[in-house]
């Protein structure tokens, strides 16, 4: 097993969505519940009731990915790789990523029993749908989100700031299309993706480039597609620059050739709550950036 507060704009974390939970003061007493973003790789990461699950998962881990494994390719043909088992009140929570060129993170959440072990397998109601949107944004404008990968690295070489471990993402991550830098949040209402997504959920084996063309870029509104941005202070005990922040949001609206859509900047300090994966807290500092085109 590897192993609160998210912007409230883009909904809640999965910790919260499965049951977890976390503290955000970061005062000297509360220390041990955090570690640095750099060793942070899902460690110590646990759900509300979970210790007896995770035992029984760990002893049935194989027909359990299995399971998950049908589940996806037979709900969503989509195939993806099992990364984490987490135990969860009602069973165990699987973390997984997908192995094609439509890139997310997601889970399964498997009920337990006695008899069979599995007992069933479901995921949160529309989280899939919307990880798979947001991995067919990042397919459809490939070279806009190639060059805001680039910057943000650059911002990073540039000013003692970090981005989270893959391993984090791998293992607890679970949010859709998640890089180290940012994460998107897809809306259903999405009229400009939604040929796109059921062109693919047609026939995932569709030609990048006819998904392309499916694109309705017309249609496009910045509230629909959300790119949350998480930066980290690089050194331990040095609260988040306002400055960094500050640059970033201006740099985003100067920038050419990145996606369009409703930015959420956010500096962090060196912490994540291991507990939870979360890394906002009250010391957090944010701002928000439109681009319409």
């Amino acid at each position: 097993m590897i192993g609160k507060k998210r912007w409230a704009a883009y909904g809640i974390g999965i910790s919260l969505l499965l049951g977890g939970c976390a503290d955000s003061d970061n005062t000297p007493q509360f220390q041990d519940q955090y570690e640095r973003v750099q060793d942070y790789k899902g460690e110590g990461y646990s759900l509300n009731n979970g210790e007896e699950n995770d035992k029984i998962a760990e002893a049935h881990r194989k027909e359990i990915e299995q399971a998950v494994k049908t589940f996806f390719l037979e709900n969503y043909k989509t195939e993806v790789k099992v990364h984490n088992l987490v135990g969860n009140v009602d069973g165990v929570t699987v973390f997984v990523e997908s192995t094609g060129p439509v890139h997310l993170y997601t889970y399964a959440i498997v009920s337990l029993n006695e008899d069979t072990i599995v007992d069933g397998v479901r995921t949160q109601e529309g989280e899939v749908e919307r990880g798979i949107r947001e991995g067919l944004y990042r397919l459809v404008l490939e070279k806009e989100f190639h060059q805001l990968g680039a910057y943000l690295e650059k911002v990073a070489s540039e000013h003692k700031v970090v981005g989270r471990t893959i391993e984090s993402l791998q293992n607890v991550g679970g949010s859709g299309h998640m890089t180290p830098y940012y994460s998107l949040s897809s809306l259903k209402d999405d009229e400009a993706i939604k040929p796109v997504y059921d062109l693919y959920m047609e026939n995932p084996k569709t030609k990048v480039k006819r998904l392309k063309e499916a694109y309705e870029a017309q249609a496009f509104e910045a509230d629909m597609l959300r790119i949350n941005i998480m930066l980290f202070m690089e050194e331990e005990n040095v609260p988040p620059s306002e400055k960094v922040m500050e640059k970033v949001a201006r740099d985003l609206q100067d920038l050419e050739s990145i996606p369009p859509g409703t930015y959420r900047v956010a500096v962090n300090d060196n912490g994540v709550h291991k507990e939870s994966f979360e890394g906002f807290k009250d010391n957090s500092v944010e701002e928000e950036v439109i681009l319409t085109d």
